[in-house]
Order: structure tokens, then sequence, then C-alpha cells
């Protein structure tokens, strides 16, 4: 890749050290096969431990009312950052914080069950259809003032 267009700044943070740097986190398992987990600044670092933002969406994903969700970190003074799931229902289907919390506990874990649970009519997307966590985060950013 050459640099992104018109944007120097990205190009140069993106091209450190002569390497591509996508922004992706992942490993390498026994068998010598990558998994990409997550993207660094998805990740929220809560009370200490690194969560991965797709890994709690996974979980909430598979609970029977929600058809979308996305998973940020908000500022917490007692956590750092506190886990955030805003979730997208789908018709007809209602669920409380409760429920989608032991949900999520019973799957991976408290640490990465999200504190703060959200319900939105729908979420903020990109014109291919992405989910737009920065927008997300901006709006409750915003709300907590």
């Amino acid at each position: 890749m050459r640099g992104y267009f018109k944007n120097p700044e990205a190009t140069a943070e993106a091209s450190a050290y002569g390497w591509h740097h996508t922004g992706d986190i992942g490993y390498v398992d026994e068998e010598g096969f990558l998994h990409v987990v997550d993207r660094a600044k998805d990740m929220v670092i809560t009370g200490g431990f690194n969560v991965y933002s797709t890994e709690v969406e996974q979980a909430l994903m598979s609970h029977p009312a929600v058809a979308d969700c996305a998973v940020i970190g908000l500022p917490d003074d007692k956590w750092g950052e506190r886990l955030t799931a805003v979730l997208q229902l789908r018709p007809g289907r209602a669920v409380s914080p409760e429920e989608v919390r032991a949900f999520v506990k019973e799957r991976i874990g408290s640490v990465k069950t999200p504190k703060q649970i959200e319900v939105w009519e729908d979420l903020p997307r990109s014109k291919v259809g992405k989910v737009l966590k920065t927008d997300i985060k901006a709006k409750l950013s915003e709300q907590a003032r």
C-alpha cells in the first residue's frame, strides 16, 4: 500500500518502522494458525483486564432476542473503562439488562460481562452497513455529560 488517500498522518501512523500496521490483534496457535481476535482500538481495558469487544459481541449475538450489537468501553472511575453494550433487538422481542448480563456471564464470565447495557431501535451504520462504534461512543459520552 502506498498510503491513505489525502491523509499523510494516517499513512505515517500505519507505516511506522517499515511495516503496515493494520491495528488488528491476534495470536498464532500451537499448530501455526493465525487467529485475529479484534481491532486494537476496540479492545476495552476494564479492571486491569483486556477484553476483546468481538468476543463479547459474539456472546450477545447468540441471545435469541439480539439482532445486532456493539460493545465499547466508556470512562469509569472504578474500572478504568466500563464495558458497555448497545443492543438492537429483533422485532417484537424484549430483554432486560439483568437477563443479558446473566446470559453473557454464563458464557464468557463476569469480567467480560457488560456493566452498562443500552437498547437502541437502530445502531448507526456506515454506507456499507458497518456499525459505527465511534458514533455510539460519542452519543453515550455526550449523554453522560
